[in-house]
């Protein structure tokens, strides 16, 4: 259901002859798109409901109502149209091959239409419902339970499986919790106290995260829509190709830089992936990369978008509620974090354009000056929300203006206009983007609910704590290795979520600061991204350039592993909260230096590559520079910079004999 704008042929698109199917990759592979490809009176049905969702939204933002009031209609509108989007099952092979069409079937619709049924009744005394949380009647019991199951059956389709069996555990936890032997015993508590915390208050089901997704996400994601509409994608990636393309490790650079353009509205891995590989793919072939190392580039670029201000992932929108501190806030956080993420790629990149000798391509597209003259206004959108932010605007209202100063400026561009067919599919396609992430968001709330009644989160952040004898060092790394794990089953945002109840009290006991261990959190659960076996960016990446999936994955991790050192400097040193824009402008130089200097550091271990192929002794003395520089005090500091001063003379001597053994040969 995702809109497709049509007026993008009126500029000459980059050399390309991706033959893949964009819309079946992202399918398989992306949680954040719809994976049924309808047709006929149900997909006009779900462009209406969804165009629904997105007005609603739209809406609250100048009509507020009460949450529990505006969520629960909000969540009901969401799961059904996730019954009529997503599969309950996969499709059989041949009816994939024979074209049949991939239409709700009648169970689809009746899950549909129960889906409205119990949030229908809560929004219809919305008041005297929420206050019976503590007495619920037989019938909130019925309608409260049904609203779980449908819940969990619809985050079943969009994420598959294990998030749903995550959540009937922690149920189970709270049900039988006083049979529990040793530390992890807690009260048991019957249904009727489960239904009425996790559905009948504002934690559970109507909690934070559902809040999120009712105002944060599907306001971005309909702004996302509008921006592409507008013709900002084909934008983006022809500047990329003007600014790099034209040079040996141009391809690579290209690549780099749209997927982080793209990712400042997108905020999604794998979308951002697949767009990038279906006009970027043919060039990184053709400039001489290995089909691996593409994938790796793509995915690692395409990864980058849910680091990318000012839309980032969902997480951050989290993270802005929990803190209780301005979108924008958060927006600085991420600034440094993001750029050395990507000096991390752009320096993998140099490294594979001197190892493989790839070589320019010639392009025929307009100079960066000329594109900048003639479409930079899709800039304006995107710094349009942080000035509005700035100027004291709520992230709702600076989203929803900078939505319609994007549709405004689309008239620039005979072939973008936003005539009312495309803001009518782009607002469908703004609820499209949002679906997966509604079940998903009320399935973590209630996983967040259980540990609060339960004091499940506090036990496991006192039992982190206890295993790392109180040290800072160890439990930054157990906590890292905890929330990587966590994210090899669930998706980032629900990985976010639970390890913030988890992991955030674990690192504030230790003395890391509130916003810091939530940017700790953050980037990890993203690295999760990339972490085997459930890496969907490098799938899908693979997918599109034929090479080996699992070595596309491990590439993408080596890519991307430099600038995953950057959350160990923030909570390792009090100077580190320099790279969250915190601490002084002294400190902020610092520490953006320092962490620079690491992440160069470990890309010359990740990549085996100085002047010339890095042997193990540099690549050592690399790597010890790398950890010290995480520490950030002077004598690591001082212990970091002669390490690689070390490394680059072994580096640079080794070279010399090695000439000097040829020339004598």
């Amino acid at each position: 259901m995702t809109a497709r704008p049509d007026g993008d042929e009126a500029r000459a698109d980059p050399p390309g002859d991706a033959t893949f199917d964009e819309e079946a990759l992202l399918a398989e592979y992306e949680t954040e798109k719809p994976a049924r490809r309808l047709s006929g009176i149900p997909l006009r049905v779900v462009h209406v409901l969804g165009a629904v969702l997105s007005l609603y939204g739209l809406y609250w933002v100048f009509n507020p109502m009460p949450a529990q009031q505006y969520l629960p209609s909000f969540l009901g509108l969401g799961l059904a149209l996730t019954f009529m989007v997503y599969r309950g099952w996969g499709r059989s092979q041949p009816a994939r091959t024979d074209g049949r069409a991939d239409n709700p079937h009648v169970l689809d619709w009746a899950l549909a239409v129960a889906s409205i049924v119990p949030f229908a009744y809560i929004v219809a005394d919305w008041d005297s419902f929420f206050r019976r949380a503590v007495v619920p009647t037989d019938l909130d019991l019925v309608m409260g339970t049904l609203a779980i199951v449908l819940t969990l059956e619809a985050a079943r389709r969009t994420v598959g499986l294990l998030v749903p069996l995550v959540v009937v555990a922690f149920l189970g936890y709270a049900a039988f919790g006083s049979y529990v032997p040793g530390m992890f015993a807690t009260s048991s508590y019957d249904w009727e106290r489960l239904v009425g915390h996790n559905v009948m208050g504002t934690q559970g089901l109507f909690g934070v995260p559902m809040d999120v997704a009712a105002t944060y996400i599907i306001l971005f994601t309909v702004y996302g829509a509008v921006l592409t509409a507008s013709g900002a994608t084909r934008f983006f990636i022809d500047l990329a190709f003007a600014a790099f393309g034209q040079s040996g490790a141009g391809p690579g650079r290209t690549v780099t830089l749209a997927g982080f353009l793209l990712g400042t509205v997108s905020g999604s891995g794998v979308a951002t992936t697949v767009t990038l590989g279906g006009v970027t793919w043919p060039l990184l072939r053709k400039a001489g990369y290995p089909k691996e190392n593409g994938g790796a580039v793509l995915a690692a670029a395409g990864i980058g978008a849910i680091l990318s201000p000012p839309t980032l992932g969902a997480a951050a929108f989290i993270i802005a509620e929990l803190l209780s501190v301005s979108y924008l806030q958060v927006l600085i956080w991420a600034t440094i974090p993001t750029l050395l993420y990507y000096l991390g790629i752009i320096l993998a990149v140099e490294m594979d354009a001197r190892r493989y000798r790839t070589h320019a391509i010639d392009l025929d597209v307009r100079p960066a000056g000329a594109l900048l003259l003639r479409f930079g206004y899709h800039f304006s959108s995107l710094a349009a929300i942080v000035v509005f932010m700035t100027l004291g605007l709520t992230p709702f209202r600076a989203v929803v203006y900078a939505t319609v100063l994007a549709f405004v400026l689309s008239f620039l561009d005979r072939s973008c206009r936003m005539t009312p067919r495309r803001v009518f599919d782009a607002l469908a396609a703004g609820a499209s983007g949002a679906l997966s992430i509604i079940p998903v968001m009320a399935a973590a709330g209630i996983i967040v609910g259980v540990m609060t009644l339960t004091g499940l989160g506090l036990k496991l952040a006192g039992i982190i704590v206890t295993l790392a004898g109180g040290n800072l060092a160890l439990t930054a790394v157990f906590s890292a290795i905890a929330v990587t794990l966590l994210g090899l089953a669930v998706p980032v945002t629900a990985s976010f979520i639970i390890s913030w109840v988890i992991i955030g009290p674990a690192l504030q006991d230790v003395g890391v600061p509130a916003f810091a261990a939530a940017m700790f959190i953050f980037y990890y659960a993203v690295l999760s991204e990339v972490s085997p076996p459930t890496a969907l960016s490098p799938f899908a990446a693979s997918a599109i350039t034929g090479g080996k999936p699992v070595r596309t994955m491990w590439l993408t991790w080596k890519y991307t592993l430099p600038a995953f050192l950057v959350p160990f400097v923030v909570v390792l040193s009090p100077q580190g909260v320099g790279l969250l824009l915190s601490g002084g402008v002294g400190t902020v130089v610092v520490a953006t230096l320092t962490a620079a200097a690491a992440v160069a550091s470990l890309a010359v271990v990740t990549g085996a590559w100085l002047v010339g192929p890095a042997g193990v002794p540099e690549r050592v003395l690399f790597g010890v520079a790398a950890i010290a520089l995480l520490v950030m005090a002077p004598i690591a500091i001082g212990i970091g910079i002669g390490a690689a001063v070390a490394g680059v003379l072994v580096h640079l001597l080794r070279r010399r004999r090695a000439r000097a053994a040829t020339a004598g040969g």
